[in-house]
């Protein structure tokens, strides 16, 4: 049952030390999930320190998956965590850049907004921190849980964890909370853990007036009681406030690990908090389902940023959802794009239960995203194409099936004498490149009676999107003709969103986002479905081979 009484809103802010890549998101994702288990409602928010203003045109090898909000912002991948552990529906307002709160300040100071004055760090930018922070709390809101991005001592945080020293005594102790996650390693050669990172890092911390109230002690192990006791004595935090953030075997079990350390009811008794009845039999379900799956299957992914797969964190998690779905662990086959272009690379695609060709933008890769469509369409291979993905698919069908030599996306050829997916500007006569992309929630209409019917259930779908391509409604009826189906469209119906193939077992291209509205507790329904075609295939598939390989292969 949720809280509608009215009380002060609760701010917790999550701070890192010692090394980056500790997991701050996901341990702010769970407390977050730990809170609604007692029936709060929670909102959480990143703050990131580095100047880019967003991370839209950063290279996905230095920062992984641009997560896309309804509102059409790109941001932080950590949202994606966020959304996946609570309810929380994320907008531009819950992820500042330094960057972008810099350029706030200097828009403001060039209107005149400060009368003059000379602009400073402090009190200017530390005031439009406290201003983003508090501009997520609403009347529908119990908690709102922070997380500063970096590690305590980066020269780019300093703003930002001046200004959440500062919102302690504008906000009052008893409406605040600092958690602080940091690096307890094992030496094996000592055979000790050790707790200096985390008396240097709690130091740091302190050196700039924040005393942290829980400690979170990222280590391989569960922490003995002494070394508790030594970290509570050398960092003024109460025993009980130092939690074991322990590996666990998916990431999900996150939220029981630490309520299983009592993490909630500390976060409740600190923040003054009625500590109610804890209801998290969902994950405890869904944990146990993950552990003990009935299936395994393995998908192959062709796409161009695979030596890193935090490029495609939403991706990977929504098809571990769609395994979810059906008791099934799935597996990945990553598979480089180019290597496709190679003579002879479809052999990569050998033994594929399913494919996926995701997002992504540029020319390097193309044709081998291309050749996974066609080994998907001939092998009669569940094929999943998403954004990027569909525009290739569109491509190969209208170049293989349709015979349209030389059609091309214009984003590799601009000369392409069939320019089957253009850009938007030159759809809708724009110069500006930067404000041609389809950002953010848009309406779907699909049409009765097709596959991705079946799926949704429904006619009437909101999907995200980010991409500057579209199909072009030209070549729509040749593809028709040739055996392909417009499944989706936008109400207006001037652009393409779901392409099927007639007759395949299952084929589909979308030109949206979808794993960006996947949970584990509410798998995308194309994300289930496609596992379960891909389940199928694989029966199958092993069902044909040789009995010597289906021993194999089981």
């Amino acid at each position: 049952m949720e809280h509608t009484e009215k009380r002060p809103v609760k701010y917790i802010f999550v701070t890192g030390g010692v090394v980056s890549s500790l997991g701050k998101g996901l341990a702010a994702a769970s407390i977050g999930s730990l809170l609604e288990g007692h029936g709060y409602r929670v909102t959480m928010q990143k703050l990131d320190p580095y100047i880019n203003v967003d991370p839209g045109t950063m290279s996905p090898y230095q920062h992984g998956e641009v997560y896309v909000t309804d509102d059409g912002a790109e941001a932080d991948l950590d949202l994606g965590h966020y959304e996946r552990f609570t309810n929380t529906r994320t907008t531009r307002n819950h992820n500042w850049t330094t960057g972008r709160v810099y350029m706030s300040v200097i828009q403001k100071e060039r209107r005149g907004d400060y009368l003059g004055r000379t602009i400073q760090v402090i009190p200017h930018i530390t005031n439009e921190i406290k201003d983003c922070v508090r501009s997520v709390a609403s009347k529908d809101v119990d908690v709102v849980i922070v997380e500063i991005g970096g590690t305590v001592g980066d020269i780019e945080s300093q703003p930002f964890l001046e200004a959440i020293r500062q919102l302690r005594q504008d906000l009052g102790r008893e409406n605040t909370l600092y958690v602080h996650l940091t690096l307890v390693p094992y030496i094996g050669t000592a055979g000790e853990l050790k707790t200096k990172p985390t008396q240097h890092s709690v130091r740091d911390l302190r050196s700039i007036g924040i005393q942290p109230d829980i400690l979170l002690c990222r280590t391989d192990r569960v922490l003995p009681t002494d070394i508790k006791r030594k970290i509570a004595l050398f960092c003024d935090v109460a025993e009980e406030a130092v939690i074991t953030a322990r590996n666990v075997d998916t990431i999900y079990e996150v939220p029981l690990a630490f309520a299983d350390e009592g993490l909630d009811r500390i976060v409740l008794k600190c923040l003054h908090l009625p500590e109610t009845e804890k209801d998290m039999a969902a994950w405890e379900a869904l944990v146990h389902r993950i552990k003990n799956p009935k299936r395994d299957i393995t998908i192959h992914v062709v796409g161009k940023y695979v030596e890193l797969t935090d490029s495609y964190k939403s991706l990977n998690e929504a098809l571990f959802h769609g395994g979810f779905a059906h008791d099934a662990k799935v597996h990945f086959h990553w598979v480089e794009a180019e290597a496709l272009e190679r003579e002879g690379g479809e052999h990569l695609l050998d033994d594929a239960d399913g494919i996926l060709v995701p997002g992504g933008f540029g020319t390097r890769g193309t044709r081998g995203m291309m050749r996974a469509a066609r080994v998907a369409r001939e092998r009669n291979i569940p094929f999943f194409g998403i954004c990027y993905g569909f525009q290739w698919a569109a491509v190969d069908f209208a170049r293989s099936v349709c015979g349209l030599d030389g059609a091309d996306s214009t984003e590799v050829e601009e000369q392409a004498p069939h320019k089957v997916i253009y850009k938007l500007r030159d759809l809708l006569g724009i110069d500006d490149l930067g404000g041609t992309m389809r950002l953010g929630q848009y309406p779907c209409e699909i049409q009765a009676g097709t596959l991705a019917h079946k799926i949704y259930g429904s006619t009437t779908v909101s999907e995200r999107h980010r991409h500057r391509y579209e199909f072009n409604r030209l070549y729509e009826q040749i593809l028709v003709d040739h055996g392909a189906c417009i499944s989706g469209k936008s109400p207006d119906g001037k652009f393409v969103e779901i392409l099927e193939i007639t007759g395949h077992p299952w084929y589909i291209a979308v030109q949206f986002h979808p794993e960006f509205l996947s949970k584990p507790l509410k798998p995308h329904p194309l994300f289930a479905s496609f596992v379960e075609a891909s389940l199928l295939h694989q029966t199958t598939r092993i069902a044909s081979q040789p009995a010597s390989a289906q021993k194999t292969s089981a």
